[in-house]
């Protein structure tokens, strides 16, 4: 009955069994000897099923014997842990994890609180969540001082923490930088509009003057009259000199002459 362990970021794996547990299970397997058919044993199967095809890498089958092994007892150790392995190799990392932060709460055995939260910085790892995986390999570290895998994967979630935050600041750069760029063109745009309405503004005061004084020359030029209207005054100053002449005649009775008509 193995408790696997996934190594270190570089995909590969390996069996891993702490001290403690290996005990217990020897213990076990006595108990299961004298009380088969015990709710237990039920358990013992489906944990070896679940490692059998785990082993073939036929993970969503492994899964479900462990979650078989798990329903049967919510507590067990070894259950737990290869239950949240399986759902990793699924690329189920946040199922994963939540099965792995219940192994440690669990778990009183320090090998397998630093095995579980060293599974949960691998799903960190996978997931590009560089600080959280820093601290649970941490936590590992706290449980194992002396794990390698924990060590080497802590100093490369930390690597690519500062590569992140270069790359972020860049990119924040980078955009200011543009947002400063768009700012100088719309200034430039502004000017431009500027310079063509002030460019135009003399041709249009050039184009009233001439308008005004168009209009100022009309005034002051005499309208002429046209030969209709010559002819109608003609006839009526016409009129106007034979009314003064009729006039004269009744009171002078000398005769005048008529001047000829024009």
């Amino acid at each position: 009955m193995d408790l696997l362990r996934n190594s270190t970021f570089k995909y590969t794996l390996r069996a891993h069994l702490p001290s403690a547990i290996q005990a217990g299970c020897a213990a076990l397997v006595l108990l299961l000897l004298v009380c088969g058919g015990s709710a237990q044993a039920q358990v013992t199967r489906y944990l070896n099923d679940g490692n059998k095809l785990y082993g073939q890498q036929r993970y969503k089958e492994a899964t479900e014997d462990y979650a078989k092994a798990v329903a049967k007892n919510p507590t067990y150790t070894p259950g737990l842990f290869n239950l949240g392995n399986s759902l990793y190799q699924e690329k189920k990392y946040d199922s994963s994890r939540k099965v792995m932060e219940a192994t440690a709460k669990t778990s009183n055995d320090k090998g397998s609180k630093a095995a579980a939260n060293y599974n949960i910085g691998n799903t960190y790892m996978s997931q590009q969540k560089w600080e959280d995986a820093i601290n649970a390999y941490k936590h590992t570290l706290r449980n194992n001082p002396q794990d390698a895998d924990a060590k080497y994967n802590l100093s490369y979630a930390e690597e690519m923490m500062k590569k992140q935050q270069n790359q972020d600041k860049n990119k924040k750069d980078n955009k200011d930088k543009q947002d400063k760029n768009k700012n100088k063109d719309k200034d430039k745009d502004k000017d431009k509009d500027k310079d063509k309405k002030d460019q135009g503004q003399p041709d249009k005061d050039k184009q009233d003057d001439k308008n005004k004084e168009d209009q100022q020359q009309q005034q002051s030029q005499p309208s002429k009259l046209s030969q209709q209207q010559a002819e109608q005054l003609l006839n009526a100053l016409q009129q106007e000199e034979k009314k003064l002449q009729d006039k004269m005649k009744k009171e002078k009775g000398v005769p005048v002459k008529m001047q000829k008509d024009w």
